[in-house]
């Protein structure tokens, strides 16, 4: 069991945070989901609550497991119920001084020193959340893609501090423990998938823009011509054009190759909160319902 790891903690119990919590749960591993407060808590556990039955329903999963899955979780609104972890995965919002905060606090409350921390990060560097501990040999990038309980990705994400010692465990972890596919790669902007993922969404989002097409035929064109599952605009959608937008920013600052610049009418729809699907609006209309 991936290097002995039983105890599992997820800083933010958002879509993200609560799907990494549910792999984790379902895989036997003891898991704490810590988030701002006792409010935010409990909504991160009906969150897993309503994906396990969601998966019972579709007949992924059997409803005993679902029973046991969420009877093994924790959810708390305090960062000191982590201190006995293992492994603790960051999964709060995409904002750099924010993700800081949470490793700064992690380096003092987690007991373990050979606990690894890790970022779910989609963009952010790595070697920089890491020089916000005295540990940073003990740091390193999960990148899950969501909704995590489907999608069989991870990246495991390595600075110029992370050991070793720390990839093997975060590999094994990811790989034997939660039964991932897991891709290695270095400590850069937008990683593996991004990095080819968004100069697509956002050709895509500037198409629009230009009055050249509609965003429906944008989509239509990409998975009746192309075979894809789902058309850019939809995909957009549903990772949240806030995130898209925090991704590109974090690429064009990086690399500043126009092609990763954020489009105008990405960021006018974000300051206006149409950010796709869990807003209800956004290249398209959904029912939040």
């Amino acid at each position: 069991m991936s290097g002995g790891i039983r105890r599992v903690g997820v800083v933010g119990g958002g879509q993200m945070g609560a799907g990494i919590a549910e792999v984790c749960a379902r895989a036997g591993l003891d898991t704490v989901v810590c988030e701002v407060d006792a409010v935010a808590a409990r909504a991160a556990r009906e969150r897993v609550t309503a994906s396990l039955d969601r998966a019972v329903r579709r007949g992924k999963l059997e409803r005993a497991a679902a029973r046991d899955a969420l009877a093994r979780t924790v959810f708390t609104g305090s960062l000191e119920d982590l201190a006995d972890r293992q492994l603790v995965v960051e999964a709060v919002v995409e904002n750099p001084d924010a993700k800081t905060e949470v490793f700064a606090a992690l380096d003092k409350i987690v007991e373990d020193p050979a606990a690894v921390l890790a970022t779910n990060t989609s963009s952010l560097p790595v070697g920089r959340l890491g020089m916000a501990t005295q540990r940073a040999d003990r740091v390193v990038g999960l990148h899950f893609f969501n909704p995590v309980p489907v999608l069989p990705l991870v990246e495991v994400v390595t600075s110029l501090h992370t050991s070793s010692g720390t990839l093997a465990t975060a590999e094994e972890f990811a790989a034997h423990a939660l039964g991932k596919t897991e891709i290695r790669c270095r400590d850069r902007a937008g990683f593996v998938v991004n990095a080819l993922l968004i100069p697509y969404l956002l050709s895509a989002i500037r198409m629009t823009e230009s009055g050249f097409t509609s965003a429906s035929d944008v989509d239509a064109g990409m998975e009746l011509g192309c075979a894809h599952p789902m058309g850019p605009l939809k995909l957009a959608d549903l990772i949240g054009l806030d995130t898209v937008a925090s991704i590109a920013e974090s690429l064009y600052d990086e690399f500043k190759e126009p092609l990763y610049a954020p489009p105008p009418l990405l960021l006018r729809m974000v300051e206006a909160g149409l950010l796709g699907r869990k807003s209800g609006r956004g290249f398209h209309t959904y029912d939040r319902g």
